[in-house]
Order: C-alpha cells, then sequence, then structure tokens
C-alpha cells in the first residue's frame, strides 16, 4: 500500500462517521461537527485569521464546520453576512472556539 493511502486511510479513520455536538441554547439547538478539518478548510481560516480578519474567521469556521444531525451543512456561504452582523458574537465566539479547540476523549480515541 502506497504512503498516500495509508495516509488517506488514516484521515478516514480520524474523521470517522461519528459527529461531535454541542448544545447552543441561545439558538435553541445542536450543532454538530466532525472531529478534524480539511487542509482546505483550516486553509481558510488561518489565511483570515493572518489577516487579522478574526471576525470573519470566527464565521467561516460556523460555515465550514458546522452541520445539522444528518451532516448536512447548517449554514451557507451566502449566510456570512448575517453571521457577522445580525448573530450574537458571543455566541459565535463561543461555538468556534468549541470546534477549534475539540479534543478527542480517551474513550473517544480507544473506540477507533
Amino acid at each position: 500500500m502506497s504512503v498516500l493511502l495509508n495516509a488517506k486511510k488514516h484521515f478516514k479513520s480520524v474523521m470517522g462517521d461519528d459527529l461531535i455536538s454541542i448544545d447552543v441554547a441561545e439558538w435553541d439547538t445542536k450543532v454538530y461537527f466532525k472531529p478534524s478539518a480539511t487542509l482546505k478548510q483550516t486553509e481558510v481560516i488561518v489565511a483570515l485569521h493572518s489577516e487579522n480578519k478574526l471576525a470573519e474567521a470566527m464565521a467561516n469556521v460556523l460555515i465550514l464546520r458546522c452541520l445539522n444531525e444528518d451532516g448536512s451543512r447548517m449554514f451557507k456561504a451566502v449566510d456570512i453576512y448575517d453571521l457577522m452582523n445580525s448573530v450574537d458574537p458571543l455566541v459565535i465566539t463561543r461555538v468556534s472556539s468549541e470546534i477549534l479547540d475539540y479534543e478527542p476523549t480517551v474513550e473517544e480515541i480507544k473506540k477507533k
């Protein structure tokens, strides 16, 4: 098996099928997300952060990573304006931080 196939197999196991959830009482919902991000998703956030566009970076974390329970995207790219101008920034900060700071528990790692 090639190194690339091994790398892809590893990443697939990291991503898994399980979704992590965060209760967002302010929105009367749960936000779901995968335990890791693709390099492309990370690139968008890092680029915005390096340009000192922190609010836009946090909003993009939600657009790129937040999922509904069925795994479908919770937000679309066109939602950026509303997220940045019409949603409580404290909630956006908390949710995006929880997603970015997520570390699997020992039990979750053992399951894989």
